[in-house]
């Protein structure tokens, strides 16, 4: 009890605090709910060149920014009891924004340690910290608010939703706009910028002076030049990925195309023919074992990349015509304004996901269909499936052949199960890969080929070993003991990045 004549001091706090404008709270609720999604959706960017864009990493980013809606949501109303809440709003915004502004220069500068739990420990915080404090605006925000508990329900419900349009507008005008037109750096930058400028307007309206205000601006403008400072690793920053162009240190010509930190393509750009990639030589090898000699083919390519196998079939068998399906229209953009890849005649660039290509594609139209397609380091779980590769098959003639990259390590789980997906559609299956990897001891690039017709195992190991691949093959009733009980990947079943862990499924 309290003393007569005495108010309790959460009373006291209550008739201090009201009389914040219903406008002003919707504003910053729906402002700050949407700066936690543009901190979400970002952070997937950021951190994709460290741990690959998968379903891991989304996990990780989206239970790391929940928890943090949890814990801020539920400190914030806490404090609000405690202290007047009208002081709290100004400082939450402006240490966000310095934290939302650090993002780039604390993660980058994590990962040039080559530390990984430093690297863990940094994306979490720069996510987890930013996240709770935004997060502690709706109930500070609503207990501002609550003039009469009569109105309880009004109040908080009509908070709530505007909280929800909020992180629903952030959500969509980062995918749709921002990730687009802006680099990461800028976007977290600007957000940063733009939460300190609001709390340094929330302080001086509200009477709690501007100086803390104008010294967090400061600290977020010596983030924004070091994050700008700070390498990225990115060349480019498209919609999908981070993407470099790396010059080969061995061969004057040689470019190598980075996505997301990853080794995805390798081109010459004087000579088409030149394959550096392993992976590229076994396919390569496939196609010379499978058709006459400058023979002509159809191809259609799942995942563009650096156009690698296309412009070496319009080289070496001239009259070839390769269709191209790239979901990715920056990764297009660099082959032709930074590869300087002229597409020719021959090459036929599309913008667009692979697997809904298909479904418009004629029937028995292709010579040869090729799947190399990755995001982060495994192949998009819907090229994977049984309804995929049946319409793989469907596009293709009767002499067709398909090939498909695959990268698996540890059990191999995922590789396998993608070979036994392939065979229940096609009559001949041949894995081709290093001999370590196929006898379980090591892990790395796999090629599996599909095909009505059986290839020439003799002449393929003949070309293989003309190459230097130091790859072999197998086949038949030694695949199938290979394969075991793998599962047969579909569309309502299909665990491709659980597959992919060390300890597969």
């Amino acid at each position: 009890m309290t003393a007569p004549g005495r108010k309790n001091p959460r009373e006291a706090a209550v008739e201090v605090d009201t009389g914040l404008g219903s406008r002003t709270a919707a504003a910053l609720v729906f402002g700050s709910s949407a700066a936690v999604l543009v901190v979400e959706i970002v952070a997937l960017r950021l951190l994709a060149p460290h741990y690959g864009l998968t379903l891991e990493t989304s996990t990780l980013v989206i239970g790391v920014a929940l928890t943090a809606i949890a814990v801020g949501s539920w400190a914030g109303g806490h404090a609000a009891d405690l202290v007047p809440a009208r002081r709290l709003i100004g400082p939450l915004l402006g240490i966000s924004g310095v934290a939302v502004a650090s993002t780039p220069f604390l993660v980058r500068g994590a990962a040039a340690t080559g530390e990984a739990g430093l690297l863990l420990l940094a994306a979490t915080l720069t996510l987890l910290v930013p996240g709770a404090l935004l997060s502690a605006v709706t109930p500070v925000a609503t207990k501002l608010r609550l003039t009469s508990l009569r109105e309880t329900g009004t109040v908080v419900g009509r908070l709530s939703a505007i909280g929800t349009v909020g992180a629903i507008a952030g959500t969509v005008v980062t995918g749709f706009v921002l990730i687009s037109r802006v680099s990461v750096t800028g976007i977290l930058v600007g957000l940063g910028i733009a939460l300190v400028l609001a709390s340094v307007l929330v302080q001086a309206l509200g009477g709690g002076g501007r100086r803390g205000g104008m010294r967090a601006a400061g600290v977020v403008v010596l983030a924004g030049a070091a994050s700008v400072v700070v390498p990225g690793g990115c060349d480019v920053e498209t919609n999908y990925h981070c993407l470099a162009v790396q010059v080969d240190p061995k061969r004057d010509t040689g470019r190598i195309l980075l996505l997301d930190g990853v080794r995805h393509s390798y081109v010459d750009l004087e000579d088409p023919t030149y394959l550096d990639f392993t992976y590229s030589q076994a396919m390569a090898s496939v196609i010379e074992t499978a058709f006459a000699p400058s023979e002509p083919v159809t191809a259609y390519h799942l995942g563009g990349g650096g156009l690698t196998i296309p412009r070496y079939l319009d080289e070496v068998r001239p009259g070839s015509s390769s269709l191209v399906s790239e979901i990715d229209a920056g990764v297009v953009q660099v082959d032709t304004e930074r590869l300087g890849l002229d597409l020719g005649d021959g090459i036929d660039v599309r913008v667009g996901d692979g697997r809904l290509m298909l479904d418009d594609l004629e029937t028995a139209k292709f010579d040869i269909v090729v799947g190399d397609a990755f995001g982060g380091v495994s192949v998009p779980w819907h090229l994977t499936t049984i309804e995929a590769v049946r319409a793989i098959r469907r596009v293709l003639n009767a002499d067709g052949i398909y090939l498909m990259n695959i990268i698996d390590h540890g059990r191999l789980a995922f590789v396998r199960a993608a070979i036994a997906t392939a065979a229940t559609e096609f009559d001949h299956v041949t894995l081709l890969a290093a001999p370590a990897a196929l006898a379980g001891e090591d892990g790395g690039n796999f090629v599996l080929v599909a095909s009505a017709a059986p290839v020439d195992s003799e002449t393929l190991t003949e070309r293989l070993t003309a190459r230097g691949t130091g790859w072999d093959h197998l086949t038949g009733a030694e695949l199938r003991a290979w394969i075991g009980d793998a599962p047969v990947l579909t569309d309502d079943f299909a665990p491709v990045d659980q597959l992919l862990t060390p300890y597969g499924n």
